[in-house]
């Protein structure tokens, strides 16, 4: 697999559009913070971490609204590629949405939302665009 996290948002909007429950990811620490960031920010219900004897597996439950079944997630998107990676400063953050969706980016300082790493003033990759 040249690219584990595509890989990983894939899985995540396939089984929106199918409205799945719960999907099952191949796990790894850059995905284990990709899920936590979810989490916190309202886009999945939970999330469980299986340690197989090989890898390991990422259970995520995903949201979706309770009378009108429509999902919390309506798009996921890979930006920073392996064939081009984007980078993003302190003075060029992206706003998602217009400041209702997030973007995830891999700075010195760990995984962390576009907000976070505009408080602590710090840049880094952008992954991906989550809204």
């Amino acid at each position: 697999m040249t690219d584990p996290i595509a890989d990983f948002l894939t899985r995540i909007r396939n089984a929106v559009r199918a409205n799945h429950r719960i999907v099952e990811i191949p796990s790894s620490n850059l995905k284990r913070e990709m899920t936590k960031i979810l989490k916190e920010k309202g886009y999945i219900l939970d999330y469980k971490f299986e340690d197989n004897a090989i890898q390991g597996v990422i259970k995520i439950a995903l949201k979706y609204h309770p009378v009108t079944k429509a999902p919390a997630i309506h798009n996921i998107s890979r930006i920073s590629k392996p064939g081009l990676r984007r980078y993003a400063g302190t003075n060029r953050m992206p706003r998602v949405l217009n400041g209702l969706g997030i973007a995830i980016l891999s700075t010195s300082k760990g995984v962390m939302s576009n907000k976070e790493a505009k408080d602590q003033k710090i840049g880094g990759e952008v992954l991906c665009y989550v809204y």
